[in-house]
């Protein structure tokens, strides 16, 4: 139940052009980019290391997330790790080492380029659902938070590390949104001390949606987006928009924003044809006899 991109009749072709793209058939260098049915799912494919992140996987999956807003052929992203783990975080050899190194402009433009990254997730309008299995640490917890929707498994361990590297636990947005997710006391606990939340705690404490067995985790995160891929994807992306701009309001800002935000989604095709779909399904059987 997706609405279809614009007639080029009723729309000027070079403003399609200029504003959708189609990037199911993206050749992705540094992770794995595979799309099906509208379903995207990015691997991060280095699981002799865990899955670490280098200067160019952040940078290309910024820019790719960037990209998402513009495209017209994928309704949602499963982001996951290959083998037994999501992602370790930053590579010690190929990011930490040459951090050393930097001076202070060099270093805030890597800091920003990884807050970047975070941006983008939270600005594409699909829906993100992170699959998370075995380590998922530092920047790897901060990819994972980022998603809308997270699955894990009894053995995921999610640590926000920063503290133990000598940094502050401010990270890529980690005191903004961690604690909207978790909690305060329980954001505060694990960004002082950068212990590993379980699987388990993490499911009680609201990080993980559910937990999965960890042979089925990723079918299970395809599974869920190819259910929100078959939904109202206008909707969803008002949805997830309204949900990250509404931290931001007052009660009666959101109430308003969500007034015309609604109004937007009720001149869709989607709208119609749910409305359509209802009235088939409750029309009685013998209608007319």
């Amino acid at each position: 139940m997706t609405d279809k991109p614009a007639d080029t009749d009723r729309v000027d072709p070079a403003l399609v052009r200029g504003n959708r793209q189609q990037l199911a058939g993206y050749d992705a260098t540094h992770f794995s980019w595979q799309v099906d049915g509208g379903v995207a799912t990015l691997t991060l494919n280095r699981p002799e290391r865990k899955n670490p992140l280098t200067f160019d996987s952040y940078a290309e999956m910024r820019d790719l997330f960037g990209r998402l807003k513009y495209a017209d052929d994928v309704h949602a992203v499963v982001v996951a790790g290959a083998g037994d783990n999501f992602c370790s975080g930053g590579d010690v050899h190929e990011i930490i080492g040459p951090l050393i190194k930097l001076r202070a402009p060099e270093l805030l433009m890597f800091t920003r380029m990884t807050g970047d990254l975070v941006k983008a997730m939270r600005g594409c309008p699909q829906p993100i659902v992170a699959a998370v299995d075995g380590v998922c640490a530092g920047a790897g917890a901060i990819i994972a938070m980022a998603s809308d929707l997270r699955l894990g498994t009894q053995r995921s361990k999610t640590a926000f590390l920063f503290n133990r590297v000598g940094l502050a636990g401010c990270d890529m947005g980690a005191c903004a949104m961690l604690p909207r997710i978790i909690g305060q006391g329980r954001a505060s606990e694990l960004l002082f001390m950068g212990r590993s939340m379980s699987g388990e705690e993490g499911e009680r404490w609201g990080f993980f949606n559910r937990l999965c067995e960890p042979d089925a985790v990723l079918a299970d995160a395809q599974a869920l987006a190819r259910d929100l891929a078959a939904g109202p994807t206008f909707a969803n992306g008002i949805t997830k928009t309204m949900l990250h701009q509404e931290w931001a309001m007052t009660i009666e800002q959101a109430i308003e924003a969500e007034a015309q935000a609604q109004a937007i989604c009720m001149m869709t095709e989607d709208f119609n044809r749910a409305y359509q779909a209802f009235v088939a399904k409750s029309r009685p059987k013998f209608e007319g006899n």
